[in-house]
């Protein structure tokens, strides 16, 4: 039986430690079968990749990466609290996009983050989803995810 994991190793994904909380908050909690991620950010090693606002300092395209990336943040604070592998389905993406005024490509960026979940989870990564506008983010981060997955 293949597994999640498994499935990443084919893709050449490897997912990278848990982004350490910026404040009071746990990266991923569990109610039943339901596992909620804090938003995450594009951080790499302790590190914000990008800052700025997108249609502005960053462009969409490096943006849609960007969310990627936190996509991949987000699947890291799961895997840390139940494992990759219990994970059956993406129920819910929420993606907040800090945007220059006249910016209206939310949801192309957030698609960074739905294209890894299909990727990843095939099927099973359809999921709901919002893709918001708004006028800053923690550490003036570009972009922010945050995803609620069902698992066993």
């Amino acid at each position: 039986m293949s597994t999640w994991s498994h499935r990443l190793r084919e893709l050449g994904i490897e997912l990278p430690e848990v982004v350490a909380p910026l404040a009071s908050y746990l990266p991923a909690v569990r109610t039943g079968n339901l596992v909620y991620t804090a938003g995450q950010l594009p951080i790499v090693s302790g590190e914000l990749t990008r800052t700025g606002k997108v249609g502005a300092d960053v462009d969409p395209d490096d943006a849609e990466d960007l969310a990627r990336l936190c996509g991949l943040n987000a699947l890291a604070a799961v895997n840390a609290l139940v494992g990759i592998d219990a994970v059956t389905r993406m129920v819910k993406v929420v993606g907040f996009v800090a945007s220059a005024p006249d910016f209206g490509g939310q949801p192309g960026v957030v698609n960074g983050a739905s294209a890894l979940f299909a990727q990843v989870f095939g099927d099973a990564g359809a999921h709901a989803r919002s893709a918001v506008g708004v006028s800053e983010l923690p550490r003036n981060a570009p972009v922010e995810v945050e995803i609620i997955v069902e698992v066993t």
